[in-house]
């Protein structure tokens, strides 16, 4: 996939782009299912298949203080497309400038112009342009004297309820109250985080007999408090673990943090990247009464954990 991330990096149009425009937090199974209907089209017609997203956030540049955590921060998203088999990946820099772009400018001068759009595949409520004021009626109504096809793509529902709408909002709902079994079913693969592993506080190892690996979050979205059965990848090799998210109320010392320990493992990866895919939670955070307690707690977890034979 080639990955454009500069508008000036942008020579000439594509050669009968098909596109679908949007912000992709998750790259989840709806998401997906628009990427293989822009592939399909673009196939049927000679053309290059292409998504185009936006980096940071809209929300993060239009509504400062009141954006929400990311699914998925742009590497893990730019990866996650790359998968799915699209052509070409524009990355918009999102500006309070291209913010107040006309949806006329947008469409024609953009879209058409630049970029070479034969057809756009786009689901029912897309919004574009200065105060959202582009829709779909609006790109049907240029659609004919600009020279493209407007496909409206439906939603895609979730195999559980085969009513609810798979939406970035609802999985970030179901991450945030803990549900990540419910969450994967709706992103097509586990909840993950990504991070360094960063020195902790000690007392995993030294107190617990439980060394962990602690990760400082960064705009991603943390998952209820509570404790994890997860699994962790280190340099391509992946590992069984359990997480705990919160703040160590044993402890009594308020702190958030998030702190995994890898099972059957026992190098130093201080300093080293891990990425970390929420399996199923155990159960939210508890208060124990002393170490042993908390200790023999932990121990439980770890063989529930173990026996769940995830590799």
């Amino acid at each position: 996939m080639r990955c454009i991330e500069s508008l000036d990096k942008i020579t000439g149009p594509f050669h009968k782009a098909v596109i679908t425009i949007g912000n992709f937090d998750g790259v989840h199974i709806g998401h997906q299912a628009l990427f293989h209907e822009v592939i399909e089209h673009a196939d049927a017609i000679g053309g290059t298949s292409m998504a185009i997203t936006f980096e940071p956030h809209p929300n993060r540049v239009v509504n400062q203080n009141s954006h929400p955590p990311l699914i998925t921060l742009y590497e893990q998203k730019k990866e996650l497309i790359e998968s799915t088999g699209i052509d070409v990946l524009i990355c918009v820099p999102f500006t309070r400038e291209f913010a107040n772009i006309t949806a006329r400018s947008f469409v024609e001068d953009f879209l058409v112009k630049q970029i070479g759009m034969k057809a756009i595949v786009v689901g029912r409520d897309y919004t574009f342009g200065r105060n959202r004021e582009g829709n779909i009626d609006y790109l049907k109504q240029y659609a004919q004297p600009l020279g493209y096809q407007v496909i409206v793509a439906g939603w895609i529902q979730d195999a559980k309820t085969r009513t609810l709408r798979v939406s970035s909002t609802r999985i970030r709902k179901l991450v945030m109250t803990g549900k990540v079994r419910e969450a994967r079913q709706l992103l097509g693969r586990p909840y993950q985080i990504r991070g360094t592993v960063t020195t902790g506080r000690g007392r995993g190892a030294k107190l617990l007999d439980c060394p962990t690996a602690n990760i400082t979050l960064q705009d991603e979205l943390a998952p209820d408090n509570g404790v994890y059965v997860v699994t962790v990848t280190w340099q391509k090799k992946k590992y069984i673990g359990v997480a705990n998210i919160g703040y160590s109320p044993t402890f009594d010392d308020h702190l958030f943090t998030v702190e995994v320990h890898i099972i059957d493992f026992n190098k130093n990866i201080v300093g080293e990247k891990i990425q970390v895919d929420f399996i199923d939670r155990l159960r939210g955070e508890i208060k124990f009464s002393n170490l042993t307690a908390l200790s023999d707690q932990i121990q439980k977890d770890i063989e529930i954990a173990r026996n769940m034979k995830l590799l």
